[in-house]
């Protein structure tokens, strides 16, 4: 039963991007655009090989940010605002998935490795506002980002939760490996589940969000 797996949860701990709204949406398509064009900017290559370097950056470090920061000495704020000046209008409200998490018992917060003002955007074109108790961005982790684990080490120690007593949804598989380390109870939110074997960090798997979290409790 899903719901026994959950009893001892009190922080729901979601990511934000292709979690709290589906990938269909193709939100981040416009943020990969806008990174491709820092890139170019930044290191004088043509767009074929600023793409490339912005997809090699976010495998190698979590983040095209930090591989920026690491080899180009990039300045994270101006990159955070310039990336993130994007059309919202594509996202629409879902009021099924909003009374889905307001009935999650405990604190219920946003982590993501986008920007804390970016996600409150998101949150409320979702129509989520009032919902979290508190929202982190990559800032919020001093620029490290997820899968590392001084990222959720920061964050954590921010807001003060128990892992042990914490979930953690996420749509990159990557960024739950820690906080299942961490003791946290672990769920991949995408259309497809990965195979077996590279799911031994995830606990439980769905492509609905919101059908998935009515079942997490038993009220």
């Amino acid at each position: 039963m899903v719901a026994a797996s959950f009893s001892h949860v009190d922080t729901w701990v979601f990511d934000l991007d292709n979690t709290l709204y589906p990938p269909a949406t193709r939100l981040f398509d416009q943020i990969d655009a806008r990174m491709t064009e820092v890139v170019m900017r930044v290191t004088g290559t043509d767009r074929a090989r600023a793409d490339q370097l912005r997809k090699q950056y976010w495998l190698e470090y979590g983040t095209t940010l930090a591989g920026l920061m690491t080899h180009h000495g990039v300045d994270p704020v101006p990159f955070l605002i310039e990336v993130h000046e994007i059309d919202f209008s594509g996202l629409t409200a879902d009021p099924a998935l909003r009374d889905a998490i307001a009935r999650l018992p405990g604190r219920r917060i946003v982590y993501t490795n986008g920007s804390a003002p970016y996600a409150r955007r998101v949150i409320e074109r979702r129509g989520f506002d009032g919902l979290f108790d508190a929202v982190y961005g990559v800032e919020n982790a001093g620029y490290h980002p997820k899968p590392q684990p001084q990222a959720f080490a920061t964050v954590f120690a921010a807001d003060g939760l128990d892992p042990a007593c914490a979930a953690m949804f996420e749509d990159d598989p990557r960024n739950l490996r820690v906080p299942h380390e961490l003791g946290m109870r672990t769920v991949h939110v995408a259309p497809a589940p990965l195979p077996a074997a590279d799911a031994v960090h995830i606990h439980h798997h769905t492509d609905d969000l919101g059908a998935f979290l009515s079942r997490c409790h038993s009220s």
